[in-house]
């Protein structure tokens, strides 16, 4: 059998990127997880999207970021608040930007629409961008919709903060309840 001098080397090559990927897992977090571990969350409604990008020397050329404004209420402390959420991915128009698997949907993220964000500061998440990062990408982005006049948040299912439908109200008193018990 006579393989090329490539052969043998593009065959680890591609050994190591599958052992890579093989190995690479999402955070699995409940909510007491995801409470503990992001600085915050809102319950309000998406009134601006913007998409950035940045040519950083070290971390790489064309990294795309979308901001979020979200404007509404702390699940934290009750507060009303405005925050701006940032997380990897988006396009500035149709032909220049980058999809993120990880990153929230389109639908989701939508102006107009009511969600709750979790989120946590970062001074770096990618090309030296300081902000809020949406904790654990779509995984910290939750839609809600109206029931009956209840506001519900809609689950994502097992591994995640909601795992499933749940009110606000409910939603709100859990987290109230898990920021106030002593650790």
């Amino acid at each position: 059998m006579r393989t090329s001098t490539l052969a043998l080397p593009l065959t680890a090559a591609a050994l190591l990127v599958a052992a890579t990927l093989g190995t690479a897992q999402i955070e699995r977090l409940d909510l007491s997880q995801m409470v503990s571990k992001a600085d915050n969350a809102v319950f309000g409604t998406i009134v601006n999207k913007e998409v950035i990008r940045i040519d950083h020397p070290a971390d790489g050329a064309e990294l795309y970021f979308t901001t979020l404004t979200v404007e509404g209420q702390s699940l934290k402390t009750g507060e009303n608040l405005t925050v701006d959420v940032v997380f990897s991915g988006g396009f500035v128009d149709a032909d220049h930007g980058v999809n993120n698997s990880e990153a929230p949907s389109a639908d989701d993220t939508r102006i107009g629409n009511r969600v709750v964000a979790f989120y946590k500061w970062s001074t770096n998440l990618g090309g030296q961008l300081a902000g809020n990062g949406l904790y654990a990408a779509h995984g910290g982005l939750f839609r809600t919709f109206e029931n009956r006049g209840r506001t519900v948040v809609q689950g994502r299912g097992e591994g995640y903060a909601v795992p499933a439908n749940v009110e606000y109200t409910k939603l709100k008193s859990d987290v109230t309840t898990l920021v106030n018990t002593p650790k």
